[in-house]
């Protein structure tokens, strides 16, 4: 994968450049130490590194927009940086570029109960956001595997989900407002404290757009109150096309769990080998949770039990417990981890209209023959979110380029069964190239006049998004 070469500009002004860093921000802020670097050289997309210019930890919004400004005068590529979780490159620098975590900006601001909202810094993680008002009895829906670890901020720049977006939405559906700085150092508030704010849509613009136009430092998201109970069923099946099958029938009949989860047999193993969840042996499984009143999940739950029998499962166990349902969901929240503990490996993103699964989970079958290399398929199955992870050794001259055919074969699949190159992983460096095969140069100039607008330098996350020869020219131009 071709990378933009740096500017030889800026690195023979590096010392220059980073007193003017330091003179913008308290001296433990900047990290220069080409070891302390390594840390920021790439993202969970890790085939790929470059140890940048230089790393800044500022503590608040005003301290970002110094920066900022500093880097616009100075015409220094910057990259906003969360919690590194991208597998797509996102956070990826260039030798000239400036990382600006956000990782020191994790205060909760503000918690308002009564209309259901909480103010967070943007470096404040997923997961500790809900933890921040479970004791009232509310939680923050969208829950990406890697809640634990992943920031506020990427998950807007990425517009991420999680296992039960099926029923509460996505990143963009939960976002209420925001605090951003622009490249100049403006800083705009976008939103508000309650859903359609007035004004231009500027929140769902900004809400995946993956560090393109903006940093963002503060974020206004909608808390929920807790279902009054939840309760997962596992069902287990003799192939994958019929798991899918199934899938598309639950849709078609109008039932909506709060999440439907997939699983092959490669992820199957991995999983029980790293979690012993106690899975069934079996080719595929799904993870269907419902959620409401105990009368409410019985009658949900049957009514799946209907549908699944139609399709011959190989066992169907519906949690009788707590700690039944800690388990079934254990093995899914450890696959990424799982998986890695034994291979290297490429996850990807498609998605596709829920009625294609059987087909293209088919196809991709057929294309890891063809390609000679091993995919556990592990994703959201409810809204289509394919998460393909492409088996390779890193070591192996070729098998990496291979990956990349592989994955790029099967994300113009996705587009031609009417879905897209990605759901909640973002483009970054991964897909940029393939954006022509979802846009057309019309649609593709679009969106880069909307960049021009917020960053007409083209300073911000330099290099992603856009097909690297349109973003290289739109920033010598």
């Amino acid at each position: 994968m071709d990378m933009p070469v740096p500017s030889a500009a800026i690195l023979s002004r590096r010392e220059t450049l980073l007193a003017g860093l330091r003179a913008c921000l308290p001296g433990d802020s900047v990290i220069d130490d080409p070891v302390e670097l390594r840390a920021y050289e790439c993202d969970a997309l890790t085939a790929y590194r470059c140890p940048p210019l230089a790393v800044v930890l500022p503590r608040s919004t005003e301290e970002v927009a110094a920066v900022l400004r500093y880097c616009h005068r100075n015409r220094i590529p910057l990259v906003p940086r969360g919690s590194g979780t991208s597998l797509a490159g996102g956070a990826l620098p260039s030798a000239d570029s400036v990382v600006l975590s956000v990782a020191r900006l994790n205060r909760v601001l503000e918690i308002d109960l009564a209309d259901r909202f909480i103010r967070v810094e943007a470096g404040r993680t997923n997961l500790s956001v809900s933890g921040a008002v479970e004791a009232e009895g509310f939680f923050y829906a969208p829950d990406p595997s890697s809640q634990l670890a992943c920031a506020i901020a990427g998950n807007i720049a990425m517009n991420s989900g999680g296992a039960h977006c099926l029923k509460y939405g996505v990143t963009t559906n939960n976002l209420l407002g925001l605090r951003m700085v622009l490249m100049d150092g403006t800083v705009v508030e976008i939103g508000g404290t309650h859903m359609d704010a007035g004004g231009y849509d500027l929140l769902g613009l900004v809400c995946g757009s993956e560090g393109q136009l903006g940093v963002v430092t503060e974020a206004t998201l909608r808390i929920l109150p807790k279902p009054e109970g939840a309760r997962p069923v596992l069902i287990a099946f003799e192939a994958s096309e019929v798991a899918g099958a199934c899938v598309a029938d639950i849709i078609k009949a109008g039932v909506l769990p709060v999440a439907i989860e997939f699983m092959d047999r490669p992820c199957i193993r991995a999983c029980e080998a790293f979690a012993h969840a106690g899975y069934p042996d079996c080719e595929a499984l799904l993870i269907v949770e419902v959620e409401g009143a105990a009368a409410e999940i019985d009658e949900q739950i049957g009514l799946i039990r209907q549908i699944a029998m139609r399709h011959d499962p190989v066992a169907f166990r519906e949690a009788g417990s707590e700690e039944e349902a800690r388990k079934i969901w254990l093995g899914r929240k450890s696959a990424f981890g799982a998986m890695g503990q034994i291979n290297d490996y490429m996850c990807l993103d498609g998605t596709i209209p829920v009625s294609s699964l059987p087909h293209v989970l088919k196809r991709i079958g057929e294309m890891s023959q063809e390609f000679g290399l091993a995919v556990a398929n592990v994703f959201h199955a409810g809204d289509g979110n394919m998460h393909p992870l492409i088996l390779y050794d890193a070591n192996k001259p070729g098998d990496l380029e291979t990956c990349e055919a592989f994955g790029a074969a099967i994300l113009k699949l996705c587009v031609e069964v009417g879905g897209c190159l990605t759901g909640e992983h973002g483009v970054g460096i991964e897909k940029r190239e393939l954006m022509r095969v979802q846009y057309s140069p019309q649609d593709l100039e679009a969106q880069m006049r909307v960049k021009d607008v917020f960053d007409p330098a083209w300073l911000l996350n330099p290099a992603k998004v856009f097909p690297l020869d349109a973003s290289a020219a739109r920033r010598d131009g």
